[in-house]
């Protein structure tokens, strides 16, 4: 059996799971720097990168590996880096050029208590906001928020493949808890994996014709195989600066403008494309609960004892939470008593749903935790509540 790609059923940790769900889809560079509780993704990455044929680098600093990796990424080599919150802050400045000059590349987050250094072996969704505006300026990102090891390898080839597609940082939302649960892993076979897998586009026309950046052709945004550096199909500048689409800078506000629009509509327009959320007895339900990662799997178990109570509880989980599922919680929460958010802040995402819920009418109510996954019990209890 080759080692490039594990197959069969394991058991194993969560990082690890991500780790092989990077390789499985492809990612031949990693460059990162220890930070608990992520350490097992780089430690793993040194065994398996060159397993697989590809590159590990263990970075000065954070700041340091993400930059690796866009210049990876650069090369035609699918890239990831990975960190927890405080060193995620420092990745901020490539993330949004990386966005601005649109680098497939993905960023793992194995969430820890913050402020701050906080508290290392402790889950905390606290960077949830962060994933979507933690650089400078207005851009898009992709995040999603596995809630098992079995997720942690499929979605890794999930945030490849946005990665690939819309050419953007996809940041995968993982935490101190769900980093090191030790759970079954089922990994198909190298061809079935294979045919799930986006590979990375190479230009195809005259180098002359080739424009870099995303552009807007008869009214449609299209999105170009990325540059290629070392090759005719790289731009003269790179730029870190705002420029149109042949990567040349413009200093006027409606070039900037314009290059700010299409780095935003080339995401929020596609929601229909990007976003996925699952539903749960959601047909006949009065309460709906809406939750994302870990408290998604207690969430389930409340609104099944909601049920066992005579209670019409529902439950919509966000796979995707940026760009932010509008519409699915719009059509979840229409027409319906009240709407419950478990999360492991104080309402990042809550911020969002209320929005939504709002809009409809429908009043809605947090249920916070730090640095502890809530307990069924927790969620039933406010879903009895509102149920009066």
């Amino acid at each position: 059996m080759s080692k490039a790609i594990l197959t069969g059923t394991h058991v194993m940790m969560g990082n690890h799971a991500m780790v092989e769900g990077a390789i499985a889809a492809g990612c031949r560079f990693f460059a990162g720097y220890p930070i608990t509780p992520q350490n097992e993704v780089p430690e793993r990455m040194s065994e398996r990168m060159p397993e697989a044929g590809g590159t590990f680098i263990q970075m000065e600093d954070e700041i340091g590996s993400i930059a690796a990796c866009i210049g990876a990424s650069l090369v035609g080599v699918k890239a990831m880096t990975s960190s927890s919150g405080p060193g995620i802050c420092l990745k901020q400045e490539c993330i949004s050029w990386a966005a601005s000059v649109e680098i497939p590349l993905v960023i793992a987050n194995v969430q820890r208590t913050g402020p701050g250094s906080g508290i290392v072996s402790l889950p905390h969704h606290g960077d949830m906001m962060q994933a979507r505006f933690g650089g400078n300026g207005d851009y898009q990102v992709i995040t999603i928020v596995p809630a098992s090891s079995q997720e942690l390898f499929d979605m890794m080839i999930d945030a490849f493949n946005y990665a690939e597609i819309w050419r953007v940082p996809v940041i995968v939302m993982s935490d101190a808890f769900l980093g090191h649960i030790l759970e079954k892993v089922v990994i198909p076979s190298a061809d079935e994996i294979n045919k799930r897998v986006v590979q990375r586009r190479k230009p195809t026309i005259e180098p002359a014709k080739y424009v870099p950046f995303t552009y807007e052709d008869k009214g449609q945004l299209v999105i170009p195989p990325p540059p290629v550096m070392g090759s005719p199909y790289f731009p003269a500048w790179m730029p870190s600066v705002t420029h149109n689409e042949r990567g040349i800078p413009i200093l006027d506000e409606r070039g900037s403008y314009k290059m700010v629009q299409k780095l935003c509509d080339k995401i929020v327009k596609n929601e229909d494309k990007i976003v996925k959320t699952e539903s749960y007895y959601l047909d006949d339900a009065d309460i709906v609960v809406v939750a994302y990662g870990l408290p998604f799997r207690t969430s389930l178990r409340a609104v099944r004892e909601a049920r066992k109570k005579g209670i019409k509880a529902g439950l919509l989980r966000l796979v995707t939470v940026w760009p932010f599922p509008n519409k699915a919680v719009s059509a979840a929460v229409e027409g319906k008593k009240a709407v419950v958010v478990p999360e492991i802040n104080f309402g990042q995402m809550f911020i969002e749903i209320e929005r939504a819920a709002a809009k409809k009418c429908v009043p809605a109510h947090l249920v916070p935790q730090i640095s502890k996954l809530h307990e069924p019990k927790e969620i039933l209890s406010k879903i009895e509540e509102v149920a009066k």
